[in-house]
């Protein structure tokens, strides 16, 4: 006699089953993970096989899938398509144990020779039934119940990967191929870009797209999908002579007919084989293009399965053979905010524990706001978390029939963090971007390494030896804490590092000393502040001339700045109100960093406006880039090439074919030195009109 406990939960297991049943087959929208279905089939399994009398006809375990559609006419199978048992050992011994099953099924002693197996992926998509007669393709059925399922031969027909006709010359009279339409990660993430630039929904994963596309009642809508097609078996056979005794033999034929047929797959010689098959498929299962939940091994042999036979809905000759759920079910209990590198705050939701793709995950990320909205994710809601491979775990979609009631707030990252829990400076969103920042680019903790590597950089202030290593040891020390901070170090101190001789120490001592003498367009692309690369820092220290008329300007001022826009100038303006980036700035130049500074070009148009220059060989003392940054901050122009219309050409030693060209054209030469007093002055010094290369001192 069965409990009326134990009753009432058979009865809850089968209502909650076919609800879920209803919203994937019919409605195309899941409510929980694959691996949440799983559990709960399998507790309905166990208690009526310790409860035969729990066992119904109409329960969920009778049957395969879902009920076909109202709107789709329905296809009677010839041959029921059944499911294969699964194996609830994720582990690599699951293989083992289906062997072992096998062997005692088949009656063969230790000593008898391996049992040959097929072994191939188990693919995450919608199982097919494709009907070929004659050649031709006729029909296309879902396995529905598997007895009977729905005709979707308009939408299966828009699958390009599946041909319409088979490249046989003497076809049998009917081949029913069965396999999976799925849709690749790439087609998935390219499908959904486009949606969402559109306005319009995204598809939650690649399965529920790929059965979404096939139950959809106008074939218009499925042909938009980018599905594709594996073959992995037969339904009805008739009139095919020459059928392969081999279930692998029959996967090369139909290749041979045309049929897409996964490579991913592998003859295998008992348990050991199966084992290395399973770890191998495992360990690349992340780089795969498309989605895979598993593995399957088949008895090879056609006669050997008719032998095995079947067990209630299974056959004894095949099990798929599951890895660890890469999707789960749990709450979210906060949302909070990690501060990267860049000064972006990424929303993370805190998660009740849960095991997932192999680990235990509690935190998972969101994203940005625009992600958070689109989902919809609340404090308290209950979610769908992913985690594949090494990749950072992401909340998939909010279950919303389990939100708390009343329903929680909707979650602002402005309203919850207007300041950076790093460092108390202000976070902005600026306009066209997903992600809001923290402001305090050069004093802010978690991007202290970022902003000493770009402050360092060759085209900043090229402070040469100061690389991430270093950088990592120096802020993990507590050493340096902003760019200001590296001006202060020595070479006893650098000494005490690892991989830090005196010598090199010393070196970078001697770079951090030339880096003081800089122009202002380095320094200022050095500040990093964001939009703002090497060229627009060029154009802002040719403009204002001096930091001081930069740090004043207002957004009227910094528009009028060749090529800058409302998103440059509001990343200008964020930058220099924060008082911890002003108060880094002013400690630089306390520390001796310094350069030339202009009247800038609302006063002045440049002592060198509208003369041009070719640099050529080496200066003794100016660096190639160095002599244009100063060129350029008086208002000229350094071309690449000399011509007619070239003013200067400024040469160093080693001058090649372009000091022979200016000499052609009798175009002016300058050294370094006439350079400098060209940059001081304005005017042409008198030694360096043009003349011949002799005249200069190389």
């Amino acid at each position: 006699m069965v409990s009326p406990d134990i009753l009432a939960r058979a009865t809850a297991l089968r209502r909650e089953i076919e609800r879920h049943n209803h919203a994937y087959y019919v409605l195309d929208a899941p409510t929980v993970p694959d691996a949440e279905y799983d559990r709960l089939f399998r507790e309905l399994q166990a208690l009526e096989t310790a409860h035969p009398e729990l066992d119904t006809p109409d329960s969920p375990t009778r049957r395969v899938g879902g009920r076909a559609l109202d709107g789709f006419a329905p296809v009677r199978h010839a041959v029921p398509m059944l499911s294969i048992r699964t194996e609830t050992d994720t582990t690599a011994a699951g293989a083992a144990a289906f062997d072992t099953r096998v062997r005692k099924e088949l009656g063969l002693a230790e000593d008898d020779a391996p049992v040959e197996y097929a072994a191939e992926l188990k693919f995450d998509g919608l199982a097919i039934n494709l009907r070929y007669e004659a050649g031709v393709l006729v029909q296309a059925a879902t396995r529905g119940d598997g007895e009977t399922g729905e005709d979707v031969t308009q939408n299966v027909r828009t699958v390009h990967r599946i041909p319409l006709r088979l490249a046989l010359d003497a076809p049998p009279e009917v081949l029913e191929v069965r396999g999976e339409v799925y849709m690749r990660r790439d087609d998935f993430e390219r499908y959904n870009a486009k949606q969402r630039e559109a306005g319009k929904p995204a598809l939650v994963n690649p399965r529920n797209g790929a059965a979404g596309s096939i139950r959809q009642l106008d074939p218009k809508l499925a042909a938009q999908r980018p599905l594709s097609f594996f073959a992995y078996g037969l339904g009805e056979v008739r009139g095919w002579a020459a059928q392969p005794a081999t279930h692998y033999a029959t996967l090369d034929a139909l290749r041979d007919m045309g049929m897409p047929v996964s490579d991913e797959r592998r003859i295998c010689h008992g348990a050991t084989a199966l084992v290395a098959f399973h770890d191998d498929v495992q360990a690349r299962r992340d780089s795969l293009p498309f989605d895979i939940d598993g593995v399957v091994y088949k008895v090879n042999r056609f006669d050997r399965q008719r032998e095995l036979g079947f067990v209630t809905r299974e056959p004894r000759w095949a099990v798929a053979h599951k890895y660890p759920a890469q999707e789960e079910m749990t709450t979210v209990e906060a949302i909070g905010v990690q501060v990267g590198r860049t000064g972006a705050l990424t929303p993370v939701a805190r998660l009740a524990p849960v095991f997932v793709g192999g680990v235990t995950v509690t935190n998972a990320t969101l994203h940005n706001q625009d992600e958070i909205d689109r989902k919809d994710v609340r404090v308290g809601d209950t979610v769908i978390v992913r985690r594949a491979g090494d990749v950072i775990p992401e909340v998939v979609a909010v279950v919303a029939e389990r939100r708390p009631q009343p329903e929680p707030p909707r979650f602002s990252i402005l309203e919850s963090y207007p300041a950076c829990p790093e460092c108390g400076s202000h976070v902005v969103r600026l306009e066209g971007e997903a992600v809001a920042r923290c402001t305090g680019g050069l004093y802010c903790p978690a991007q202290r390494k970022q902003a000493l590597l770009h402050f360092a950089g060759r085209r900043a202030m090229d402070i040469e030896g100061l690389g991430d290593k270093l950088v990592d040891q120096l802020v993990d020390r507590g050493l340096v804490h902003s760019p200001a901070d590296v001006y202060g170090l020595d070479a006893a101190t650098l000494a005490g590092l690892e991989r830090m001789a005196e010598k090199s120490a010393a070196n970078l001592v001697a770079a951090i000393e030339a880096s003081r003498a800089a122009t202002l367009a380095r320094f200022i692309f050095a500040l990093g502040i964001r939009n703002v690369g090497e060229t627009t820092a060029k154009d802002l220290a040719r403009h204002f001339g001096g930091l001081d008329a930069l740090i004043a300007a207002d957004e009227a001022d910094l528009l009028t700045v060749r090529d800058v826009g409302p998103i440059v100038a509001e990343s200008i303006r964020q930058f220099f109100a924060e008082p911890h980036n002003l108060d880094v700035v002013r400690r630089l130049r306390e520390a001796g960093v310094t350069w030339p500074e202009t009247a800038g070009m609302q006063q002045s148009a440049g002592k060198l406006a509208g003369r041009t220059f070719v640099l050529t060989g080496t200066l003794p003392t100016l660096t190639r880039e160095l002599a244009k940054e100063r060129i350029e901050a008086a208002g000229g122009k350094v071309a690449g090439s000399v011509s007619k219309k070239t003013d200067y050409v400024v040469a160093g030693a080693e001058a090649g074919s372009k000091l022979e060209k200016a000499q052609a054209l009798g175009v002016a030469l300058l050294d370094e030195a006439g350079l400098l007093a060209l940059l001081e002055s304005g005017a042409s010094p008198e030694n360096n009109k043009p003349a011949e290369q002799g005249n200069l001192d190389f």
